[in-house]
């Protein structure tokens, strides 16, 4: 396991970065809910004569006025946008770097197949998405805790498993896509987190754009689904994991027979 090692002491600083700056807004939001609340009333009436801005973001099936509504479309945000760009970041870069960074052919001296540098590299991703979102769990649930409010704990492990599978999702096929490129990575990375992000807006807008939600792990995050059903859809999810299979299925296809001598 020497190679997951490795990969986990080399993103250390990059994983408390954005762990710490996601929880850290995730919990603020929450600490602001008190000053907040007295205006709520207001805030949501205004929400609600929004149109489509309303439907975008599911404030339409939240109340706003709540804990819960408020946690829905605050922390949602922040977890969605935050979590899926450094998922983007850690898989676009995992097989890319060696080549870019000229340290392929050092690698490939030693006595490890391209196999297990693929297992290792994809499992050190995975590791520390899941802990990046034990540790956002935390702060948000102590967040909640702090303004005196009941920690409404299906909801939250909930969601919180959505967003932990979409960060999986965009990571396993930036990972693949990691595999068939040789440097500039991080555009690609963060442009299809952020046009994946736009793409369930737009099908949350209007109803003949709702299919683009199999084409989008937003789709299966969406809080106000999740807190109205108390279930992640599966047929988006379903769609989501083939396109997380597929990622990683190309990238071993590819990487193991790429020529990394160039």
């Amino acid at each position: 396991m020497s190679i997951f090692i490795q990969e986990i002491k080399l993103h250390r600083l990059t994983w408390i970065i954005w762990t710490l700056a996601i929880g850290f807004m995730m919990a603020v939001a929450v600490m602001m809910y008190p000053e907040m609340q007295s205006q709520m009333t207001d805030i949501s009436e205004a929400f609600s004569s929004m149109g489509k801005f309303t439907t975008a973001f599911g404030m339409d099936k939240l109340d706003f006025g709540t804990i819960k509504g408020y946690y829905g479309v605050e922390a949602g945000n922040v977890m969605g946008i935050g979590g899926a760009f450094f998922a983007a970041i850690l898989g676009i870069g995992m097989l890319m770097k060696e080549e870019q960074g000229r340290t392929a052919e050092f690698l490939f001296t030693h006595p490890v197949s391209r196999t297990r540098v693929i297992t290792e590299k994809l499992l050190s991703i995975f590791v520390m998405l899941l802990a990046m979102n034990l540790v956002i769990l935390i702060f948000g649930v102590g967040a909640i805790m702090a303004i005196g409010e009941e920690p409404f704990l299906k909801e939250i492990l909930l969601i919180q498993l959505a967003y932990f599978l979409m960060e999986l999702e965009i990571s396993g096929i930036t990972f693949g896509i990691s595999a068939f490129i040789r440097k500039a990575g991080l555009g690609i990375g963060i442009g299809l987190a952020g046009l994946l992000y736009m793409l369930n807006i737009l099908a949350n807008i209007t109803e003949e754009a709702k299919a683009l939600k199999y084409f989008t792990p937003f789709g299966f995050t969406d809080s106000a689904e999740i807190m109205t059903s108390l279930q992640i859809l599966g047929e988006y999810l379903a769609t989501g994991m083939a396109f997380l299979a597929a990622g990683i299925v190309a990238a071993y296809l590819k990487y193991r027979n790429k020529d990394l001598m160039v």
